[in-house]
């Protein structure tokens, strides 16, 4: 396959990085068996990689409502919605992995409202497009559906907060031509 650039902007080496960086970096590509681009191209700028990550991880990585999956389906929806190739087939493999179901991504990010998920899921998502698209219009009547399929208040501000650092998150991606890692394609289809 034929060597395509990270992003459209310099990509800095590891042993360039600040030690917590490149530390964490090395920490993910042990787990991973690789980097993820979005770690390399924001890197860049040590000070927003820190908070990237932390937001990041504080919203996905919680115990709290929403499960890993569902976060992810979030994310995967809402970025089909924005057009964000990185994220789309980023999150779509973890997706899979943390659904145990290698369809289900492919499903959301075509038509969630066709996707093999539950109703309550189906609301949660409905909610988190609006986030997206029209988030001045969400009323009452948005968190009584939710409220209806058994969301509380504390889980809608986790969906409006994925949602919300995702649309941040798609359109940094699309503004540097941040290229998906190949690993992703495959995993969650096939055993490594």
């Amino acid at each position: 396959m034929e060597h395509k650039p990270i992003s459209r902007y310099p990509v800095p080496e590891l042993g360039d990085l600040p030690d917590d960086i490149r530390t964490r970096i090395l920490g993910i590509q042990e787990k991973l068996e690789f980097v993820p681009n979005v770690f390399l191209a924001f890197a860049r700028r040590p000070d927003e990689f820190r908070a990237f990550v932390a937001y990041h991880d504080a919203l996905m990585e919680g115990d709290r409502g929403l499960s890993k999956a569902e976060r992810e389906m979030v994310v995967v929806a809402t970025s089909a919605m924005n057009q964000c190739q990185y994220c789309v087939v980023a999150h779509g493999a973890i997706l899979r992995i943390r659904a145990r179901n290698p369809l289900l991504a492919d499903q959301i990010a075509i038509n969630y409202r066709k996707a093999d998920i539950t109703p309550r899921q189906k609301a949660m998502l409905d909610f988190a497009m609006k986030v997206s698209r029209q988030s001045e219009a969400i009323e009452e009547a948005d968190y009584a559906v939710l409220k209806a399929h058994g969301w509380s208040d504390e889980d809608a501000w986790d969906i409006g907060a994925i949602s919300a650092f995702f649309a941040m998150s798609n359109r940094m991606a699309s503004l540097i031509t941040l290229r998906p890692n190949d690993e992703f394609y495959l995993m969650g289809r096939v055993k490594r």
